[in-house]
């Protein structure tokens, strides 16, 4: 995780509270570079050097688009500029995740025959549990291949929640 902060230019982050607790946003310049349910507890140390300031732009903006995802306003279309730091298969995993639809999942095996390339459900695994930007970069809608909730950074029971919000799963 130190490493992971480490030259990225976090210039600000800021907690934003949802139904499902506290996470915690930290932007660059560029845009929103992580957002993490539970990070001041897990990583405070890492965190030390980065500006407190909810009012920066990329933090608002996510914001407001989670704030619209809870009144389940508009967030098909991901409005938060990302700044996303990962390998170029983490990256590709990762656009593949942005075009899972609300409500909707798609297995591991799905995203990595998507992305082609002779890509693996658990390399694919690998970098969903990597994705450094929870909720709006929407791993939780990947699951197991007999549809079992399976990895999930924010815990089981958040994934489920979340997709029980989208109407991905019957309450």
């Amino acid at each position: 995780m130190k490493q992971a902060l480490k030259g990225l230019g976090i210039e600000a982050l800021a907690d934003i509270d949802t139904p499902l607790g506290v996470m915690t946003a930290l932007a660059t310049p560029a845009g929103l570079a992580a957002l993490w349910f539970d990070a001041r507890e897990r990583y405070a140390a890492q965190l030390v050097d980065a500006v407190e300031d909810p009012d920066h732009p990329h933090i608002a903006a996510a914001r407001r688009w989670l704030e619209a995802y809870w009144a389940d306003a508009g967030t098909d279309t991901i409005t938060v500029p990302l700044d996303l730091h990962g390998t170029l298969f983490q990256r590709a995993v990762w656009q593949q995740l942005l075009r899972i639809p609300r409500g909707h999942t798609r297995s591991y095996g799905e995203v990595a025959a998507a992305i082609g390339g002779g890509a693996v459900a658990r390399a694919t695994g690998a970098a969903c549990g990597a994705n450094p930007v929870g909720v709006i970069v929407p791993c939780h809608r990947v699951i197991g291949a007999n549809g079992s909730l399976t990895g999930f950074a924010g815990g089981l029971p958040r994934k489920e929640r979340l997709l029980q919000h989208e109407g991905a799963l019957l309450v």
